[in-house]
């Protein structure tokens, strides 16, 4: 069984639902039994297929990029991350991990890489400054693309300062990728029309780099562009909002409008442990010429305008065991499987739910010291409906054996309205990461 914070080894909870309806998910091997949890790393291509990176947390392991191919229900393994960055043989920490979706621009997918093994200094998973025995420092991350008619990658640029990519958008019709970088926090900006980058510096103190209680900041996820002007806005844990103008060249702040709202909850930004005031994730609307978001620990949807500029609650679309509880959900930095749909109308959202044994919930720890789960919970599908503002829960998700999906942070809709995440899998007494595909739950089977 899979373990979590809070949850003892070996229990097996029983298959339990608040709502009429779950959902059954089909899991899928591909091939990676070293596949350790995956944040963002999942898009749908217009292919038709969907592309992603499973992780791993080991020194002697790198990260891998896989294709699916609903047509033929297969996956097929692309490239390792560390050769296609050309340092297979350089003996150096390896490229682990990638923490962004794909964005695709004249047939190409663009996307970056992050350190995925860590050194555990002070009690908190840090970037290696003491590397293994016959291992050199991670190199830094890097922005690629993927050619999807050739399958040629093209190595575009290094992040400075040996760091990773923790959070990066693109603005696909300018060529301009916006990224901060992980874990001192520093913004950058690449353009693919010229190959330069720019590194503007750090932007929330020293980041998750920082001292617990002085100088650490967790770091926003998820970024935003306004297509109309191309600016690019970002959050801090301390709730406020800052913009970015490829032609002004400087990050301002957004007077007058932050984010330290009391439906999100209280929090000290220089803990660990939660995104504080940060949204969660974010994407833009373009009917309304404005971006919807939701705050990850609180669970609340809310429409963010960046002309005005102002935030709007438009309601909680956590589950609705959840919402009856009145409690956060169990993963500390919320969900990241937040997106809108192919239809261009509908939100798509796996978050938590509350699991009840005997009529009693199951609670997980108080507290933990990163982001991380708090307890085991259920996965639910959540959609909304803009134009209508309707809300629905579709119900819990599970496996074909009754097991549940854990820790799925990714998320992307084909074009059949299925739904697909990377989440655990426990096959044969062992665990790993791997895709799993939610039928489209507008249509009855």
């Amino acid at each position: 069984m899979n373990k979590i914070e809070g949850i003892e080894e070996g229990i097996v909870m029983p298959f339990t639902s608040d709502l009429g309806s779950t959902l059954t998910a089909k899991t899928y091997n591909s091939g990676f039994l070293q596949a350790h949890d995956t944040y963002n790393a999942l898009s749908a291509a217009s292919d038709g297929k969907i592309y992603y990176v499973l992780s791993s947390d080991r020194v002697d392991v790198g990260g891998k990029m896989y294709v699916y191919d609903p047509s033929t229900d297969q996956t097929k393994f692309i490239a390792d991350l560390t050769e296609v960055c050309g340092e297979k043989d350089h003996g150096c920490i390896p490229q682990g991990k990638s923490h962004t979706r794909f964005y695709e621009k004249n047939g190409k997918l663009y996307f970056s890489t992050h350190v995925g093994f860590y050194e555990l200094i002070k009690g908190m998973d840090r970037l290696p400054v003491n590397p293994p025995a016959g291992y050199k420092l991670y190199p830094g991350g890097h922005i690629l693309s993927y050619d999807l008619k050739s399958g040629e990658f093209e190595d575009l640029a290094v992040l400075p300062n040996g760091e990773g990519m923790v959070s990066m958008t693109m603005d696909i019709e300018r060529g301009h990728i916006y990224g901060i970088t992980w874990p001192k926090g520093r913004f950058v900006h690449y353009d693919i029309n010229t190959g330069v980058l720019r590194n503007l510096g750090q932007i929330s103190h020293n980041g998750e780099d920082g001292e617990p209680g002085d100088d650490f900041r967790s770091l926003c996820r998820s970024l935003v562009i306004n297509p109309l002007n191309g600016t690019v806005y970002f959050s801090i844990s301390e709730g406020d909002i800052w913009g970015y103008n490829p032609e002004e060249g400087v990050i301002k702040k957004l007077e007058n409008t932050n984010l330290r709202l009391d439906y999100f909850g209280k929090y000290d930004p220089t803990r660990p442990g939660s995104m504080g005031y940060n949204w969660r994730k974010i994407f833009w609307y373009k009917p309304e010429n404005t971006a919807y978001g939701v705050h990850g620990n609180s669970g609340y949807l809310f429409r963010f305008h960046p002309e005005k500029p102002n935030i709007e609650l438009v309601q909680r679309i956590t589950s609705e065991p959840s919402q009856k509880s009145g409690m956060f959900d169990q993963f500390s930095y919320g969900y990241l499987g937040f997106q809108l749909g192919p239809d261009g109308k509908t939100i798509y959202y796996l978050t938590g739910g509350p699991i009840y044994v005997d009529g009693k919930r199951v609670a997980g720890a108080s507290e933990i010291a990163k982001g991380a789960a708090k307890g085991l919970e259920n996965l639910h599908l959540i959609t909304y409906n803009i134009p209508e503002g309707r809300y629905q829960d579709h119900g819990p998700i599970f496996y074909e054996d009754g097991d549940r999906p854990l820790y799925v942070n990714s998320i992307a809709v084909g074009k059949g309205g299925e739904v697909y995440a990377l989440a655990r899998v426990t096959e044969n007494d062992h665990t790993r990461t791997d895709l799993i595909k939610i039928p489209n739950p507008f249509v009855q089977f």
